[in-house]
């Protein structure tokens, strides 16, 4: 075989591959052994058992050579990207320039691909792990969150006040345009005053309304606020309450720890919540601290990446986002005008992350194959069976962990673990 490649980009390359004529025997032999497994018996011999030559009088010539060209032009342009050493992310378009029948083929491949990848000195890129406390507020936060869960509510007709629950119904709309704050709004919503559940400053306004009460207020919306749109953003809310209930907690001794759970004592509830904190926060911690690692190696690396990856990456934050605004009951026309961007503009916004969330993929794929990383068959075995054992009663699933392009995917994941904690060692 012989290959010429010529690079129109960074990303896409032609190239221009001739078989030989050896191989293109080896093809044609084995298209009608195939064939030959598949096509009516020849009188006299069993089917399948008809001498090649024979069954190949049989075929139909225009069945041979489309059987024939399928599987060459698959088998050198396979040949031909692994020789050059060419990271192909999309299937190419084919023109055949030369086809003299099973003796001479020629044809030229485009395809898009990863351009060279130049991997900075990852083993001296070091990130720092943040610090884990879990203070006692936080401890006797749950603790009162578990009082407020078993507490006994009892209506009441005066005035609210704090540490009351009350049933209200609300809506925001911005200050300045009157609009509509999309997912600022609720019905017979239960809310605890001082709980905190809220935008600060929004349960002191409940304080002194009684049922059948409505009032309108303003709040600004905290800067670091989650969804950006809302940061630093005056909202008017009207309320209406339609209850007000007494809370009455239960006492914190040692029989309420008991309802609880198998807790002796106070102190005993405490320290098993203190313990759950603590492992939740070392998980969120640990997957900030490889998340951070990986981004700050992929900055440092040199590699050009097709659009349609980054394309296609942006599909995928978007698809998360909408996912997102479902369980905030806001559409995703209603996000892009809260956001004042068109669609077109919310995909350019989000496209620097997405270049470099498919860098860092580059960047842990060149890692693992320099520093020679593989699974082996008996980890991909174990971690399938793991993941069988959770979907015991699903059938379909189990099925679906045996398809080969599962398994292929369940050993990359495998495969970027074990070149994450490799990078993690280099940054101890």
């Amino acid at each position: 075989m012989q290959v010429k490649t010529t690079h129109e980009e960074d990303t896409k390359v032609t190239l221009t591959i001739v078989g030989e004529a050896a191989e293109l025997a080896r093809v044609k032999e084995r298209v009608l052994k195939n064939l030959a497994s598949t096509q009516g018996s020849i009188p006299g011999f069993r089917k399948g058992k008809a001498p090649l030559n024979l069954l190949e009088k049989q075929l139909d010539p225009a069945v041979l050579q489309s059987e024939f060209m399928q599987q060459a032009i698959n088998d050198l342009f396979i040949q031909a990207v692994e020789t050059k050493d060419i990271r192909a992310i999309s299937q190419p378009d084919i023109n055949v320039t030369k086809f003299v029948p099973f003796t001479t083929l020629e044809f030229t491949a485009t395809v898009e691909m990863i351009g060279k990848v130049t991997l900075p000195d990852y083993k001296k890129i070091k990130v720092s792990k943040k610090t884990i406390i879990v203070t006692d507020k936080e401890v006797n936060e749950v603790v009162a969150s578990l009082q407020t869960r078993a507490a006994t509510r009892k209506e009441v007709a005066r005035a609210a006040k704090d540490g009351d629950e009350v049933v209200l119904d609300f809506a925001g709309t911005d200050a300045k345009t009157k609009e509509t704050i999309p997912g600022a709004e609720g019905k017979e919503y239960p809310l605890v005053i001082g709980s905190k559940a809220f935008i600060p400053g929004f349960e002191q306004e409940l304080i002194g309304l009684k049922a059948g009460d409505e009032k309108s207020f303003e709040i600004v919306f905290p800067k670091d606020y989650g969804q950006k749109s809302l940061q630093n953003k005056k909202v008017t809310f009207t309320v209406k309450l339609h209850k007000v209930q007494a809370m009455n907690l239960p006492k914190l001794d040692n029989d309420f720890v008991a309802s609880i759970g198998p807790f002796k004592s106070i102190a005993d509830l405490k320290a098993d919540i203190k313990k759950q904190l603590q492992a939740d926060k070392e998980r969120e911690v640990e997957q900030g601290y490889e998340n951070e690692l990986v981004i700050a190696i992929a900055k440092k690396t040199k590699v050009a990446v097709p659009k349609s990856l980054v394309d296609e990456q942006i599909v995928r934050m978007e698809q998360e986002e909408r996912q997102r605004l479902v369980y905030r009951g806001q559409t995703w026309q209603e996000h892009l005008k809260a956001e004042g961007l068109t669609e077109e503009e919310h995909r350019e916004k989000n496209r620097e992350q997405a270049e470099l969330r498919v860098k860092a993929g580059v960047t842990l794929s060149e890692i693992a194959e320099v520093e020679k990383m593989q699974v082996t068959p008996e980890e991909l075995e174990v971690q399938i069976q793991i993941l069988k054992g959770q979907y015991q009663n699903d059938q379909a699933m189990q099925g679906e962990l045996d398809k080969s392009e599962n398994r292929r995917d369940i050993a990359n994941r495998i495969l970027t673990q074990k070149t994450i904690a490799k990078l993690k060692e280099y940054s101890k």
